[in-house]
């Protein structure tokens, strides 16, 4: 009876959010002297309420893998050795600081992953080190993903980040196009229980609509499946749109008044009658003449689009369309339709209007591509490795990522890492481009850091706000992220490795309450030092969220606004605060010249003319590559946790019967695909859920290469699609890469 009252003293509860996904899921983690023994949803999130998929349950296991990296290691005469900070931050000035000052600062490249996005310390610290490095060769997995969706929404709204989302929770009827929510948990719309969602849709009398060449989970849960052609769906919402104007069905309601361009639209949609686009699409007629009817005649309708319209030919066309059909049916910007979030740490904007948003302010050297949001496309970063000439990107910084496995044509990416002069890794694995590394810094765990959505609080379906302190505490010998990209920050600023990530930290804050208080009219203008004051406690991140926080749309506005939301109010509530459901926010959140929608911009008109271009285009005689998610899986990152990658093999290509049996082959036997660029071996799953003429295979696999020290993602292999995409294939308007509709050709 003893020995159980002193292990329930010990015994602690401790909330938190997952970083996993995009869908911010509360997790509940029981501590046992003070390590983590169980996770599981915590039903008293106000979000969550308790939902968790098996990669929420399995943090502790990548907190505590063995193979997780703690200390940082150099690399010497081929062989890694663990050292401590000060010596490997020397090492990485001593390597890179010479290449600069030879060659410049376009020398030294970074490239920033997807888990970036899901740490506080990606969001928030990552800018100040490239403002440092002062490179143009700045690259991230935003080209492999979501770009399409930044210069659509740049170019209509006035912003990059200006991301409307469906209205789930009120919607009567969602067509969803190249998504699998019921796999991925959503993305670009941020939502736990995206499956208790979507039956709770069905439940209220709604309608679901799922756009996928394959019979995914969702759109087998779906009320309708349209099976598309890859790469069909700017074909269809063309002909969604030319239906909508042909029927006199248009009617943007409201933000009439709000909207420029209008007959434009008119006019570039009149190519595209369903029966025009019929073979482009692979979708009947009639189909989308009562699509069409039904999202104008919904009591409210939203239209939503993700990896599958992105990482194509006409992605940035895709997101433009997705957008133009819920403007014209009326239901942008109201309840049940795609609406715009107010997240607690940023202000809301009541004014509309501003300097508008451009795209191209430089090219990259040796293609000319063009900038998106500070950033080149990394289809183009192995041209900048190999291509000689001034600019030349000798050293890579890579943070959180790894492209060896996440980037087109990988086998060339391989290739180019191996040959560079110097490169540091910001990661807690020694994984396929890692081991390739000079310096590898590994940040601390995830239970020993922070946790605030920054990126995903932007893109939720409602308007919440959760804030989660360390589970358990950083042990001195480690270091969290963001002290790591402000030590490599203070190298670059010519600081030196020695110095204190402190200092970089004051600075910033300084600097962000001094944008805040000189300026005259507002209502902290003067109040420097008692900002500063009220947040002598914080540090790093946490300082700056708390700030954030206070000058947010809900905030306490240092005293000004009596209750409002500071950190430490956030603190109180554990299981995180619900600020309420999305609310209109047009016209204030319009940041165009006009201050309005542009609906016509000139880079959208000039790709519809591509779009015209290829209606006639003859169909490839080949088999076309698509990508998958499974539930248990995110990109590569994960794939170390074996609760994650155990069971039935997932690495397997889909093959409808008919093309099996066309080319003779049998399921479970290896098939070769060869691609432009590359070929590899994989067994084959016959099934009537993938389209003919359409093969599939999942992303983020294949890591069984000479020099990773990942031993769970080694045995189970798999085999990387990326070296079947290829670099040269990229969407012109925002340059990101083609990862679906690839042609391949799979034989026995």
């Amino acid at each position: 009876m003893t020995s159980h009252r002193n292990e329930t003293e010990k015994l602690r509860i401790a909330y938190r959010t997952c970083p996993f996904c995009e869908a911010t899921c509360g997790l509940e983690i029981a501590l046992q002297d003070g390590r983590a023994v169980t996770v599981k949803g915590d039903k008293d999130d106000v979000f969550s309420k308790g939902y968790l998929c098996p990669k929420g349950a399995a943090l502790a296991d990548l907190h505590y893998d063995p193979d997780r990296l703690r200390h940082p290691l150099i690399k010497r005469n081929g062989h890694w050795v663990e050292v401590g900070w000060d010596e490997a931050f020397a090492a990485v000035e001593s390597g890179l600081i010479p290449l600069m000052d030879t060659y410049g600062r376009d020398t030294v490249g970074v490239y920033a992953g997807n888990p970036c996005s899901h740490t506080m310390a990606g969001a928030l610290c990552l800018r100040p080190l490239f403002k440092a490095l002062r490179s143009r060769n700045i690259f991230s997995a935003s080209t492999v993903d979501q770009m399409p969706k930044h210069v659509s929404s740049g170019l209509m709204f006035g912003h990059p980040g200006t991301i409307p989302v469906p209205d789930i929770d009120r919607t009567h009827f969602l067509l969803i196009l190249g998504a699998d929510p019921m796999e991925s948990n959503g993305s670009l719309a941020t939502a736990p229980d995206w499956p208790g969602r979507l039956r709770a849709l069905k439940r209220r009398g709604g309608k679901l609509v799922v756009v996928d060449p394959r019979a995914s989970r969702t759109a087998k849960l779906a009320h309708e499946h349209l099976r598309i052609k890859p790469g069909g769906d700017p074909f269809l919402l063309m002909a969604l749109t030319w239906v909508l104007f042909e029927e006199d069905r248009v009617n943007p309601g409201r933000l009439s008044d709000h909207i420029i361009g209008l007959d434009a639209v008119r006019d570039l949609c009149r190519p595209f009658s369903p029966e025009a686009v019929e073979r482009r699409s692979g979708i009947d007629p009639s189909i989308v003449y009562r699509t069409a009817r039904e999202l104008a005649s919904a009591p409210s309708a939203a239209v939503y689009g993700r990896m599958g319209t992105s990482t194509v030919e006409f992605g940035a066309l895709n997101q433009w369309l997705i957008d133009m059909v819920n403007i014209l049916t009326g239901n942008l910007d109201r309840p049940g339709g795609a609406m715009f979030p107010s997240p607690a740490h940023m202000p809301r904007r009541n004014r509309p209007g501003g300097k508008g948003w451009t795209l191209g302010r430089w090219k990259s050297r040796v293609k000319g591509l063009h900038e998106v949001m500070g950033e080149l496309p990394v289809c183009t970063l192995c041209d900048e490795i190999e291509t000689p000439g001034e600019g030349q990107v000798r050293a890579l910084i890579t943070v959180a990522s790894n492209p060896v496995i996440a980037l087109p044509n990988s086998a060339r990416v391989d290739r180019a890492l191996a040959g560079l002069d110097f490169m540091v890794s910001v990661d807690f694995y020694l994984n396929a481009s890692t081991r390739h590394a000079h310096v590898i810094l590994p940040p601390t765990g995830p239970l020993s850091t922070s946790q605030y959505d920054f990126s995903f609080y932007n893109l939720s379906v409602r308007n919440i706000a959760n804030y989660s302190p360390p589970v358990i505490p950083k042990p001195n010998d480690e270091m969290d992220k963001w002290e790591i990209l402000y030590r490599l920050a203070m190298i670059f600023s010519g600081q030196g490795a020695s110095a204190n990530a402190a200092q970089m930290d004051d600075f910033i804050i300084r600097m962000m309450v001094d944008g805040l208080a000189e300026k005259e009219g507002s209502p902290l203008f003067g109040k420097q030092t008692e900002i500063l004051q009220a947040m002598k406690d914080l540090r790093g991140p946490d300082r700056m969220l708390d700030l954030m926080l206070r000058t947010g749309a809900y905030g306490d506005g240092f005293g000004l606004n009596h209750g409002g939301l500071s950190l430490s109010r956030l603190k109180e509530h554990p299981h995180g605060m619900d600020l309420g459901p999305l609310e209109p926010r047009i016209p204030g959140i319009l940041r165009t010249t006009s201050g309005k929608i542009d609906l016509a911009p000139h880079p959208m008109v000039q790709d519809v003319q591509r779009l015209i271009e290829v209606i006639n285009r003859p169909e490839p005689s080949s088999l076309v590559l698509v990508g998958r998610r499974h539930l248990r899986t995110n990109n590569s990152w994960m794939a170390n946790i074996s609760s994650l990658v155990s069971g039935p093999p997932r690495c397997v290509l889909l093959v409808h019967p008919e093309d099996a049996s066309r080319l003779g082959l049998e399921g479970g036997a290896a098939v070769e695909v060869k691609s432009r660029v590359g070929r590899i071996a994989v067994p084959v799953e016959i099934t009537t859920d993938i389209r003919p003429g359409v093969v599939s295979l999942p992303h983020g696999w294949g890591h069984d290469l000479t020099g990773v020290r990942m031993g769970v993602a080694m045995t189970h292999g798999g085999v990387n699609s990326n070296i079947l995409s290829d670099d040269e294939c990229f969407d012109p308007l925002s340059n990101n890469a083609v990862l679906n509709g690839i042609p391949v050709e799979v034989s026995a």
